[in-house]
């Protein structure tokens, strides 16, 4: 069975946050979603990347498209 083929995609929004408005697919209603934006390092380690983390929630209620809100109290 191919998986790719059986998993419903919809469309969700991102809401509020550094990533507002951003729309993707996503499949299966994750209950939370995390945007990531590298940051610029002075003086980089080899191999080494930081990047910035962000969280979004999904909104419950029976909106389409299906909206996450960002957490700013996530880490």
């Amino acid at each position: 069975m191919d998986l790719h083929v059986a998993t419903k995609w919809e469309t969700a929004v991102l809401a509020g946050g550094p990533a507002d408005g951003l729309r993707m697919q996503v499949a299966g209603r994750p209950p939370v979603l995390q945007v990531t934006y590298p940051c610029r390092v002075e003086s980089p380690a080899d191999g080494v990347r930081v990047e910035a983390l962000y969280v979004y929630r999904r909104q419950l209620g029976a909106r389409e498209p299906l909206t996450y809100g960002f957490d700013g109290a996530s880490p």
